[in-house]
């Protein structure tokens, strides 16, 4: 079990090819004991973005706050706070903070992901 408040959790530079000013912060991982789902946040300053990347594995996302455009399989989509986005496997996707301030989202994972 585990209860912690998320400021007291390391951000970790998102160090990957592609990546600008995004931070995460892993919640939930194996570390906690999880054998079915992780749970990162991550956090994107204005102008920030994730790499455009894919994978095998499907995520759910969760904008805490801020606004931005999600891209995924070459179009783009607005969001903003409290919208959930579904990344279905093997699409390429990117986040991109394109509002005024900072961009902060949950996103969960399987625990066997590639």
């Amino acid at each position: 079990m585990k209860i912690e408040k998320a400021k007291h959790i390391t951000k970790e530079n998102v160090n990957i090819e592609g990546a600008k000013d995004v931070k995460i912060q892993w919640l939930i991982s194996k570390k906690d004991g999880a054998q079915n789902f992780y749970m990162r946040m991550f956090e994107l300053k204005q102008g920030g973005n994730t790499p455009l990347h894919s994978h095998l594995h499907e995520h759910e996302v969760f904008i805490i706050e801020g606004a931005g455009v999600f891209i995924c399989d070459g179009k783009d989509y607005d969001f903003e706070s409290e919208d959930v986005i579904f990344v279905p496997p093997q699409e390429e996707h990117q986040f991109k903070n394109t509002g005024s301030s900072i961009l902060r989202f949950l996103c969960i994972i399987p625990a066997i992901s590639d």
